[in-house]
């Protein structure tokens, strides 16, 4: 029977094929990985679900994929074979019934030993479930050991990305065989965590006592399902030779090497690729490096690397010189947010727009509906506030609510409204998202936004609580300040700071009346956001937090 293989859920957006591992008329097994798929935060390999012969290919390198795009036509076999192997298991009780007098006993035992595999216990492979498309993550913590008894939804291991920190739980119940991951190691989805003994079932013992009576074919399907992997060897074997640069071709780089590449000003298309199917490793963005670094000043640097590499750097200094010290070693988190923003301030050309929105009828407002708020069970603050006026703009300005294309030559306009805001930890600064702001009520932005950050402040942050925002709210206003310059958290094109509101005269055109004014601090990508539009922005948002009722206009 024929059947069409499609892309199975690879998390939003799309991956491009960049390696094709199987051909038509290759036999496969169930989980044999069949092509690789490279995102522009992860690459996968994606696996057949079942085991057959491939009739046809829908895809070709160079292909962009999505969830539910056809891969290949696959004949399978399984079933197909399940009907004639019930035959030899069928034989053995007529064989048994033509001596039924001979040895009774053993006769009756017969039926108990055959009873025995239905209860026996199996083994079970535990792996990293979907962590979302941030690539890889390091495991912080090992929960359990070779031989404890867990159960279901018990945690096995903490996974800490750039991001986040997660739990993995187990799928089942049952022992620890093997643990085949340590501290420190790095994973990512589908890897193997550890092998669990679950107690066994009778229907799950059939299929494996039908599989019993052809060894020989399971011996002879081994080499079979082996057979692509040589091949692939030998088509990479000559690509240890370094590849030509090739400004007009795509290139193939992981999710790492292209951050490498990007934390240097390195362009990928400038450099020689020495990996497998020409694929760019760490070791040649590392070479280029040295030998624009080696070359004469006269000589410009390829691909406009320099622009990355045209900083003089900090000089090293002894500080004990001057007195005693201590140096405090920076949490991942620390260390990872700090190149991310790094990152952002030198590829972002940042400018900010400073106002102040009258938020005296505002403050009222919130302070009348406390009562409704505690009967709901949340906090009514005003950042629910600010979240709603904010996705109000971005719906009448969709320039801020927009990323720049890669190519430069375009951006691409959002038609959703996420939005971030930036909670302070012990671990450093966490940005976790509320999705769909717009269709959600002030209480219901309470409840999320107090739910997120004190799951920020104990790190049970997920992946996908951090991803997926169009823009993002920093507030510094319950520690104090009368205005900061924020950091684009690119690919967003702006963030607005808030600090403390305080009493100010305002003039109103015949005296001066104190007035609750708050400070607002609006970042933006110059690159897509002009000056006049990110100042028509601020004095809207101005206006709708001076009378929230005009949303409902």
């Amino acid at each position: 029977m024929s059947e069409l293989i499609r892309v199975p859920d690879i998390g939003n957006g799309e991956g491009e094929v960049i390696e094709l591992m199987v051909k038509v008329g290759d036999r496969i097994e169930a989980d044999q990985s069949v092509l690789t798929l490279e995102s522009d935060k992860a690459s996968m390999e994606i696996p057949a679900p079942k085991a057959g012969v491939i009739k046809a290919m829908k895809v070709k390198l160079g292909d962009r994929l999505k969830e539910g795009d056809e891969l290949f036509e696959l004949e399978v076999e399984g079933e197909a074979a399940a009907e004639p192997a019930a035959a030899p298991a069928a034989a053995a009780p007529a064989t048994a019934a033509d001596k039924p007098a001979e040895k009774p006993a053993e006769a009756e035992a017969a039926p108990a030993a055959a009873a025995a595999p239905a209860a026996s216990d199996t083994v079970q492979d535990i792996h990293v479930p979907d962590i979302g498309s941030s690539g890889k993550a390091r495991i912080i913590e090992l929960m359990v050991k070779v031989g404890d008894s867990i159960e279901a939804d018990q945690s096995l291991i903490t996974l800490e990305s750039d991001k986040a920190s997660m739990e993995i739980p187990s799928p089942a119940a049952g022992i620890v065989e093997s643990i085949s991951v340590k501290v420190e190691d790095e994973v990512g989805t589908g890897d193997l965590i550890l092998k669990l003994k679950v107690a066994g079932a009778a229907p799950a013992a059939a299929p494996a006592q039908a599989a019993a009576p052809a060894p020989a074919k399971a011996e002879t399907a081994a080499p079979a399902a082996a057979a692509p992997a040589p091949a692939a060897k030998a088509e990479s074997a000559p690509a240890p030779a370094a590849a030509p640069a090739n400004n007009g071709a795509k290139v193939h780089a992981g999710p790492a090497v292209r951050q490498l590449a990007r934390e240097f000003g390195v362009e990928l298309n400038a450099v020689s690729a020495t990996g497998p199917h020409g694929r760019v490793l760490k070791e040649d963005v590392q070479a280029y490096v040295k030998s624009i670094m080696t070359k004469s000043k006269d000589a410009p640097a390829a691909g406009g690397a320099a622009g990355g590499m045209g900083i003089p750097p900090i000089p090293e200094v002894d500080f004990s010189r001057f007195g005693e010290t201590e140096e405090v070693p920076m949490t991942r988190l620390m260390q990872l947010g700090a190149t991310g923003l790094h990152r952002s301030w030198l590829n972002i050309p940042h400018v900010t727009q400073f106002d102040q929105a009258d938020i005296t009828d505002l403050e009222a407002f919130r302070i009348a509906q406390k009562a409704v708020a505690e009967k709901a069970g949340v906090k009514l603050t005003v950042l629910p506030l600010l979240l709603k006026a904010s996705a109000h703009m971005l719906k009448e300005l969709p320039d801020f609510n927009s990323s720049l294309a890669p190519s430069g030559k375009a951006i691409i306009r959002k038609k959703y409204f996420n939005i971030g805001f930036a909670v302070d930890t012990p671990e450093g600064l966490l940005v976790p998202v509320i999705k769909n702001v717009d269709q959600k009520s002030l209480l219901q932005l309470a409840a999320e936004a107090a739910e997120l950050a004190e799951k920020a402040r104990s790190k049970k942050l997920s992946a996908n609580d951090m991803q997926g925002a169009c823009f993002t709210i920093s507030s510094l206003g319950h520690i104090g300040g009368t205005g900061f310059t924020p950091i684009v958290n690119a690919p967003e094109v702006a963030i607005l700071g808030v600090s403390k509101a305080t009493m100010q005269p305002v003039w109103d055109g015949k005296a001066f009346q104190p007035r609750l004014m708050l400070p607002l601090s609006l970042s933006y990508d110059h690159r897509v956001i002009n000056g006049a539009a990110a100042a028509r922005f601020t004095k809207r948002l101005s206006e709708l937090l001076a009378d929230i009722r005009t949303i409902l206009l």
